[in-house]
């Protein structure tokens, strides 16, 4: 019989997830310096693909033609 080993579970939803999720990248970028950078660049990076796509999907979108297979599953 092995022991099991405790494990800490938070259950929340919604708005709660959203602001301890907000807090925890805060608390890390206060308190680990090094990772700000990383950060910077990750938040750029996700910042100009969304853009593109963005804009790819706005000045040519997808056509009803161009769908090959719309019920895979056959649902």
């Amino acid at each position: 019989m092995a022991p099991e080993i405790p494990s800490a579970r938070i259950y929340s939803k919604g708005k709660v997830s959203l602001v301890i999720a907000i807090c925890l990248v805060a608390a890390v970028l206060i308190f680990f310096p090094a990772y700000r950078l990383f950060f910077a660049v990750s938040v750029g990076l996700g910042l100009v693909f969304a853009a593109i796509l963005y804009l790819r999907n706005k000045y040519s979108p997808v056509k009803e033609p161009e769908i090959d297979n719309k019920r895979p599953l056959g649902l």
